[in-house]
């Protein structure tokens, strides 16, 4: 087995390797003058299992072709298998057509890691499940649930006022399936978007008064929806807020926000490498995946059972 770290989270990488028990492949990722990405593995892959851990997070465009490109280099290196490992899949939100003459990026992105040479792929909380319909190759889509579900038994184990609750229709599968691993009540704020990453919560369905809500979604992006969800139960009378996100993607002004809305505290996992201000942030807190991703890929590498990690 050979694990190659590009530039978007090596933090994760080497905590799965640390986990697996082997070292990161002595590789050089650097750009020329005119920013041209170029990609040497200084070590034989021949005939090795390889898997190329890279998150397609900000700089999206620069992170995927260092992945394109990295898995081009193993496979005219003789890998005998390359698995693209993307804790985060960028250009997931992109999975329909939204209008006339719009693209499904999704789906080109998955051409695009396919037609680089990728024999397989593992992603983590893909933000639309028929994405894996996109890929002519096998993929596997971890889920964050098990993590995340020992984070929340530890810090709430006393309570038993705990409303898991979605802060959009479109994430109510996710919060039920929570709520019934934790036996916590489910309440759901009722969203209206009037343009993209604007939000306005209208209702929350569900009961929430002198309750401990814990918001539940993949992914966190302009935190417009989580703040407005959160605004809205404190409004409906709940004692407190946490959050759980699966990709803490945080762009534009985020932090601001979140440091500045009703929510006590908001754990992220580390599929996206934290920055010093997301560090800084005072109500920011991280949990790592690096042991799901690390069993994931030992289990690929000896041909055993992925699925079996959710039984």
């Amino acid at each position: 087995m050979k694990i190659i770290a590009c530039n978007s989270n090596k933090v994760l990488a080497e905590s799965i390797c640390s986990y697996i028990g082997v070292k990161l492949a002595n590789t050089s990722l650097r750009k020329f003058a005119d920013r041209e990405i170029f990609v040497e593995i200084n070590e034989n892959i021949r005939g090795e299992d390889v898997f190329v851990i890279q998150s397609t997070s900000h700089p999206a465009n620069d992170h995927l072709m260092e992945l394109l490109i990295t898995i081009d280099a193993a496979k005219r290196g003789s890998a005998k298998r390359i698995t693209a490992v993307i804790p985060y899949y960028g250009y997931a939100r992109q999975d329909r057509k939204t209008g006339p003459r719009t693209p499904i990026t999704a789906k080109l992105v998955a051409n695009l890691i396919t037609s680089a040479g990728a024999d397989r792929v593992l992603t983590m909380d893909l933000h639309a499940g028929q994405i894996q319909g996109f890929f002519d190759i096998p993929l596997d889509n971890l889920f964050s649930a098990p993590p995340i579900i020992k984070d929340m038994k530890n810090k709430f184990s006393t309570n038993t006022d705990l409303v898991i609750t979605s802060p959009d229709v479109g994430g109510v599968v996710r919060a039920r399936a929570f709520a019934k691993r934790l036996n916590a009540g489910l309440a759901i704020a009722d969203k209206r978007r009037e343009k993209a990453g604007e939000s306005e919560v209208m209702n929350i369905i569900g009961e929430v008064k002198d309750k401990t809500c814990i918001l539940l979604d993949d992914i966190a992006d302009s935190a417009g929806t989580l703040c407005n969800a959160a605004k809205a139960l404190k409004e409906n009378g709940a004692r407190e807020i946490y959050s759980y996100i699966a990709h803490g993607v945080l762009s534009g002004d985020a932090l601001n926000r979140i440091e500045n809305s009703a929510i006590k505290e908001l754990v992220l996992t580390d599929s996206i490498q934290a920055s010093n201000n997301v560090k800084n942030t005072k109500n920011i807190r991280h949990i790592s995946i690096a042991p799901l991703m690390g069993e994931a890929i030992k289990r690929i590498n000896s041909d055993s059972s992925v699925s079996a990690l959710f039984d």
